[in-house]
């Protein structure tokens, strides 16, 4: 399993310390340091049912700054995914990764299906 967080994020480090306590092994990925790509990103956002949308940080800084929420009505789905491979702080996080399912942020009940 794939957890994908920023390690200053205390939702991330709350997710992380579920993962601990439930005794679930995983490879943690720094997504600022290591961002995902657009590949991944895609294959991500195929895997989890969810629309693409659910992948962006709205209460991000950067988010604000660019003035997504507006933007991205005129996006293409193409240039949505790589704009979010530009940085990883445009992602919302945490994200687990197995081989059935992707997760986007921590809400208990759903990650207690893993």
């Amino acid at each position: 399993m794939l957890f994908v967080c920023y390690p200053k994020c205390t939702t991330c480090q709350k997710a992380k310390k579920w993962l601990l306590e439930k005794g679930m092994e995983f490879e943690e990925r720094d997504i600022k340091a290591d961002n995902p790509t657009k590949e991944e990103l895609n294959a991500w956002y195929r895997k989890s049912g969810l629309p693409l949308k659910r992948f962006f940080n709205t209460s991000g800084m950067l988010y604000k700054e660019m003035q997504l929420k507006d933007k991205l009505l005129d996006m293409s789905e193409d240039e949505q995914l790589s704009l979010l491979a530009t940085d990883g702080m445009l992602v919302k996080r945490p994200i687990v990764v197995t081989d059935e399912k992707v997760l986007v942020g921590f809400k208990e009940k759903e990650w207690e299906t893993l």
